[in-house]
């Protein structure tokens, strides 16, 4: 049974509000879908990169932008984790926007599996979680025990019962919370003989995404981890014996500086946006709301779902028609409006 020891504090409550308004103000901008596209591609690069040099990948951003265009089909250990990574950050997008992204211990080896392909000798150590014990050293000081991790024997069941306390509670936890439990509780149990870490952080993309942090694709939490590795690696893990935690790990400062992290993404990725971007009203909303499930939307069709005068309709479209949202389609009583491609 997993059971996670927190203490919602101020300092949290207060991140997670100033989350809410960071999206709300993202939410808000006028987001082409050429210019969303953009964003989600410079995103990938940027976690590609972060996540795997906090493993150690000496490959600099602008090596890595290079790769990912690219896409040799012969490369590099260094070059394969960095391809492996969007491969698997793809595949986790890709779920959660299909809705078919599970909050279970096959999704976990699945996403591992795609880490550390071509990447390990024995072909079991990849997309299955470990039968072996494992040390965490400090890589710093020679012959050094920093944690020692639970009996292989134990993984299934740590991880099975991480996964269906996600579940039971994915309608009542903030998303966040969610998210930053996982994170921790992941890498305390350290499921796999390699690949951990990447496939911690591509899971817990994945989990903020179902939970409802609808802007994930255009976002990379891992560079917050990436400016300093030492910090993130005291925060999220533990020292000593896993069997001496009593009662299992506390978690509370560790959220703070997930949720913190978060945040300080979300400002990122405002700064990135275009100034000045207009603000959609309502009318203008369920006009693309209307082509989504619909495909196209006439003035008549407006004007049955808004109430808005026929002058009115007439410059609601012409406004999204400006900035390039929609595009009309024919002429005179035949038009009609789809969205831009």
């Amino acid at each position: 049974m997993f059971d996670p020891r927190y203490t919602i504090r101020p300092r949290f409550l207060r991140t997670i509000r100033e989350i809410g308004e960071a999206l709300g103000m993202i939410r808000a901008s006028n987001l082409s879908e050429a210019r969303l596209a953009r964003l989600t591609h410079a995103a990938r690069a940027l976690s590609a990169h972060a996540s795997t040099s906090i493993e150690g990948n000496p490959l600099p951003l602008t090596d890595v932008k290079r790769l990912l265009k690219d896409a040799p089909a012969q490369a590099r250990d260094t070059e394969r984790e960095v391809l492996n990574y969007n491969r698997a950050l793809e595949w986790v997008q890709s779920r959660v926007k299909s809705g078919r992204f599970e909050l279970s211990t096959s999704t976990f080896e699945t996403v591992q599996g795609m880490v550390v392909e071509g990447l390990m000798e024995n072909p079991y150590d990849v997309g299955h979680i470990r039968q072996k014990p494992v040390i965490i050293r400090d890589p710093r000081v020679a012959d050094s025990t920093v944690f020692l991790p639970p009996d292989h024997g134990d993984i299934a069941d740590l991880c099975d019962a991480m996964f269906a306390y996600l579940r039971d509670n994915v309608d009542e936890l903030d998303p966040i919370l969610s998210a930053g439990l996982f994170h921790k509780q992941a890498v305390i149990i350290h499921p796999f003989m390699d690949g951990n870490g990447r496939s911690t952080r591509l899971m817990t993309t994945g989990i903020l995404g179902m939970s409802g942090l609808d802007v994930f694709p255009i976002f990379s939490f891992e560079e917050y981890y990436n400016r300093n590795v030492t910090r993130y690696f005291r925060m999220v893990g533990e020292q000593g014996d896993y069997y001496d935690l009593k009662g299992g790990a506390e978690f509370s400062n560790w959220l703070e500086y997930f949720a913190e992290g978060i945040l300080d993404e979300l400002k990122r990725v405002q700064k990135s946006l275009p100034a000045g971007q207009p603000r959609l009203e309502l009318h203008h909303r369920l006009i693309l709301e209307h082509i989504a499930e619909h495909g196209s939307i006439t003035q008549r069709e407006y004007g049955q779902i808004s109430g808005r005068s026929v002058a009115s309709r007439k410059n609601d479209f012409a406004r999204l028609v400006e900035l390039e949202r929609i595009r009309q389609v024919g002429g005179g009583r035949s038009v009609y409006y789809v969205a831009a491609d």
